[in-house]
């Protein structure tokens, strides 16, 4: 099996890549510029068409799993980059869904959950269609969702929450160092979900790309449903570090430029359902991972 795998300079693009490799298939990773990566690697630009049906095309993939995007919340509030954001979520997303049904591939979409209102406490289910982004974000991330299924029947696109992994920025990083410096943290306690650790999502969504199980999924590890201070807490305990998390709401914490969901709750029983095994316990998944930053 061939996969073209694009965003491979992000977390989860380079855990796809690994977990390809471990299973022994041939992946091609693609972005936007040169990588020093260890993988067979393409230079891509997905919102320039022209060139995503020529690449596409050439490397005549089996699957094609797009974790390329823009994902800076709060930058894609300014008015300067709504056009950008959506030149990579929709219009790059809807290239290439094209190229793929082109060359006859499976196709692989992350999404997210802000494409909910975030309202509520009731789990998201992966088929609930009554969305309300928030943002800017998370508009693009609906319309690069609706992209797909609108183009393609070979599809999953698969919702996620709350990302950490090795290569790249991300919350646990970034309390760690926060904790060095700071012997208390203000952390908002009313924002609800599970995170998602990318090389346990690697391993399922090759799972799901050995299969014909189309359609609409949710993908957090499992654990239960916590709040961003649950989360640190847990960051804190695990590294042994001496921090204080002080509980707060969102209105105490202050509004961030774009608003973000209180209810990221999304239900994955679906997965267990196609027969997919489950991601595990998020206090493991923080454990695997704390110590690949110590090696």
């Amino acid at each position: 099996m061939k996969v073209l795998v694009t965003g491979t300079s992000g977390q989860l693009g380079f855990d796809v890549m690994e977990e390809l490799a471990r299973r022994g298939y041939e992946g091609i990773g693609a972005d936007r510029s040169d990588s020093d990566a260890e993988f067979e690697h393409v230079v891509l630009d997905i919102t320039d068409k022209e060139k995503v049906f020529e690449t596409v095309k050439k490397v005549n993939p089996d699957v094609i799993v797009h974790c390329a995007a823009w994902t800076n919340v709060d930058a894609a509030e300014a008015p300067e980059n709504i056009d950008k954001v959506r030149a990579v979520n929709v219009d790059g997303t809807r290239n290439l869904a094209e190229a793929a049904k082109a060359v006859d591939a499976k196709f692989v979409y992350i999404s997210t959950d802000y494409v909910f209102d975030g309202q509520g406490e009731r789990p998201w289910q992966p088929d609930d269609k009554n969305y309300a982004p928030l943002n800017v974000y998370g508009q693009s991330k609906l319309d690069g969702e609706l992209a797909v299924a609108e183009t393609l029947d070979k599809y999953f696109i698969v919702r996620i929450a709350w990302v950490f992994g090795r290569n790249g920025k991300n919350f646990i990083k970034t309390m760690i160092e926060v904790g060095k410096t700071h012997p208390e943290v203000r952390v908002v306690d009313d924002q609800i979900g599970t995170p998602t650790y990318t090389v346990d999502l690697a391993r399922l969504l090759v799972d799901m790309i050995e299969t014909d199980k189309y359609g609409y999924y949710h993908a957090t590890n499992e654990g239960g449903y916590i709040s961003w201070a649950d989360f640190t807490e847990e960051i804190y305990r695990q590294t042994g570090m001496d921090v204080k998390v002080n509980r707060v709401t969102t209105a105490e914490y202050g509004e961030s430029v774009a608003k973000r969901p209180f209810n990221s709750r999304l239900d994955k029983s679906k997965l267990k359902e196609n027969g997919f095994t489950l991601l595990p316990d998020w206090k493991d998944a923080v454990k695997r991972f704390l110590a690949t930053l110590e090696s």
